[in-house]
C-alpha cells in the first residue's frame, strides 16, 4: 500500500510530460516550489515558470491574465493560501469568468502536521466549492494522479485541486482509469456504504476490513471529485444498501459529508454519519495523532457504520 515516490514528485513528473505535449501550460507558484516539487518544471521550462514571491493574490490574477491570453496557469500554495487567503481573486478574477486557470492546495487538512492551525485549512474545498464554474478535485495516490491530471489540463474550466504532497501511499493498481466527475468503486458491498476521499480512503479501507470480518459488507465508494457531485452513484448506492457513512480529510460543514447529505435529502434518504473535522481548527500535530484526536480513525468508521446500520434497523 505504499508507493516509493511522494505524491508531490509525481505531481511534478506528469505536468512536465504533460507540458512538453502543450505549450499552454505555465506554472506560478509564491516561494513554495521546493515544497511542491515543481524546482523540476522550472529548470526544465524557465520562461514558463513564475515566482511571484509570498503574494498569493498577485498569483491568482496573473493566472488569470494568463488564461485570458490562452495560456493554462497551474498556480500552487499551501491550501489555506491558495483558497481562503484569495477567495474573492479566484472567486472575481477567475471563477466568474470561467478562466481555464488551476489552482493547486497542497497540505490539506491534517496533513499540514506540524504548521499548525494556521496553515491546516480545513475548509478549503467547502470554500471553492460554493463558487460557481469550479471544480473541486483531490486525487489520493499516484495512479489517481496520472489518470486525472491529463483530464484536469485538457478540461476547459477552472479547477482546484488539493493534493497531500508528502504522502506516498499506494491505493489502486497502475493503469486505473478514473473519470473527473465521477465517484470510482473500490470495494462492492450491500450492507452499508463508506463514501471516502484523498488520505481517508486507507482508514476506511482498513474500516472495511474490520466490518467484513464481522459479517458486515461494506461498499466502499472513492469521491475524488467533490464537485461536480456524482449524485447519480450516491443513489444507487442509498437505494441499494440504505446507510451511508462519509469520510472526508476536512471539515464536514460544506465538504464531502453535505454535498452527500444534500444528494440524499434532495434525492433518497437514508441514514448517514459524516466523518471529519467537526467544526474545530487545526492544531499542531503528526497526522497520525490528529486523525485520534479528530475521531477520524479506522475504528471511528466502523463505529459510524454501525451507527447507521443500527438507524436503518
Amino acid at each position: 500500500m505504499s508507493n516509493e515516490k511522494e505524491l508531490r514528485q509525481i505531481y511534478a513528473e506528469i505536468l512536465l510530460d504533460l507540458a512538453e505535449g502543450d505549450e499552454r501550460i505555465v506554472v506560478l507558484e509564491a516561494d513554495l516550489m521546493k515544497a511542491t516539487g515543481t524546482t523540476s518544471f522550472k529548470e526544465r521550462f524557465p520562461d514558463r515558470f513564475i515566482d511571484v514571491g509570498v503574494a498569493e493574490a498577485n498569483m491568482i490574477g496573473i493566472s488569470a491574465g494568463l488564461a485570458v491570453t490562452g495560456k493554462i496557469p497551474f498556480a500552487h500554495s499551501f491550501t489555506p493560501f491558495a483558497t481562503r487567503r484569495v477567495l474573492d481573486q479566484i472567486a472575481i478574477s477567475i471563477a466568474y469568468a470561467k478562466l481555464n486557470a488551476k489552482i493547486g492546495g497542497t497540505d490539506p487538512g491534517v496533513t499540514a502536521e506540524l504548521n499548525g492551525g494556521t496553515h491546516m485549512s480545513v475548509e478549503d474545498a467547502g470554500l471553492i466549492r460554493s463558487i460557481p464554474n469550479m471544480i473541486v478535485v483531490e486525487p489520493a495516490d499516484g495512479t489517481q494522479l496520472r489518470s486525472l491530471l491529463p483530464q484536469i489540463a485538457t478540461v476547459d474550466s477552472p479547477v482546484y485541486m488539493r493534493l497531500a504532497r508528502k504522502s506516498n501511499d499506494r491505493y489502486f493498481p497502475d493503469g486505473t482509469e478514473f473519470e473527473l466527475g465521477k465517484i470510482y468503486e473500490i470495494l462492492p458491498g450491500t450492507d452499508v456504504t463508506l463514501i471516502c476521499s484523498g488520505i481517508m480512503i486507507k482508514n476506511t479501507l482498513v474500516a472495511a476490513q474490520i466490518l467484513e470480518k464481522e459479517g458486515i459488507h461494506a461498499r466502499v465508494l472513492n469521491m475524488h471529485t467533490l464537485k461536480p457531485v456524482d449524485w447519480e452513484t450516491i443513489v444507487k448506492a442509498a437505494e441499494e444498501t440504505g446507510a451511508i457513512v462519509t469520510a472526508e480529510n476536512h471539515s464536514i460543514i460544506n465538504g464531502w459529508g453535505s454535498a452527500v447529505s444534500e444528494v440524499l435529502a434532495e434525492h433518497c434518504p437514508v441514514p448517514l454519519e459524516r466523518i471529519g473535522i467537526k467544526d474545530h481548527f487545526g492544531e499542531v500535530g503528526l497526522t497520525d495523532f490528529l486523525l485520534k484526536k479528530y475521531q477520524m480513525t479506522s475504528d471511528d468508521i466502523v463505529l459510524a457504520a454501525k451507527k447507521v446500520l443500527k438507524r436503518k434497523g
